[in-house]
């Protein structure tokens, strides 16, 4: 049973959320604040995040953050934020989607359901492939990824792109189809999401993020993964 934790200051939305999610089988765990949310992640196996972004102590911006710091999980903002840049930060800090209140709590589980079943379909043809003489190391048995021997610490979305990209090294692959593969066929958001999941992988496993040796710009199309490759 996959446990959901969901934070906001609204009751109404706690229990409505709450409800929906445990009558579709998953176990919930409420918290109203950000210190209380970041107590929970630390003290229980979470496997899901559902994070209001206006909350009474810390912003859930900087709980975004710190969640992303310690632990891999998904992340799905709630916001009424409506300004497209304004989402694009909360993707930028690790989100793995948003939803806009008010909301309906269908989609949301809907939504839900779709980022962990991206999660768990990891599918690397080998257990475990090093790039560049071992300067770049992706674990699919562990889902861990490793760059000059230091674990690199990706979000779900960065993770899978990586992926993606890796294992069909020199291919091209056009923005659509990285929606498509990393964010679901379903996915009704802007292109641009995929854009910053890129942005924010280069910045962590680059060593110069403005001229990348792993992940390349074929403009006009999409993006490709160079590097030459071995596996254990």
């Amino acid at each position: 049973m996959k446990t959901i934790l969901i934070v906001d200051d609204e009751v109404k939305i706690l229990e409505v959320v709450s409800s929906y999610l445990r009558d579709e089988g998953y176990q919930t765990i409420e918290a109203s604040t950000g210190q209380e949310a970041l107590n929970q992640i630390r003290r229980c196996h979470i496997d899901f995040v559902i994070l209001d972004l206006m909350l009474p102590d810390i912003s859930g911006e900087e709980v975004c953050h710190t969640i992303r710091q310690e632990v891999s999980v998904p992340i799905l903002m709630l916001t009424a934020k409506v300004k497209e840049e304004e989402r694009i930060n909360g993707l930028s800090l690790g989100a793995d989607d948003y939803m806009i209140k008010p909301f309906s709590p269908r989609e949301l589980v809907m939504r839900v359901k779709t980022i962990l079943r991206r999660s768990n379909e990891i599918d690397l043809l080998a257990d475990r492939i090093s790039y560049n003489d071992g300067e770049l190391t992706i674990d699919a048995i562990s889902q861990e990824v490793f760059l000059k021997g230091n674990e690199v610490n990706l979000t779900p979305n960065e993770y899978k792109a990586l992926l993606v990209l890796a294992r069909h090294p020199k291919r091209t692959f056009s923005r659509n189809e990285l929606v498509e593969k990393v964010l679901g066929f379903d996915y009704e958001g802007e292109t641009r999401a995929i854009d910053q999941h890129i942005k924010n992988l280069r910045h962590k496993i680059e060593n110069n993020p403005k001229k990348p040796q792993y992940i390349q710009t074929v403009f006009g199309i999409g993006y490709k993964f160079k590097g030459s490759s071995y596996e254990d």
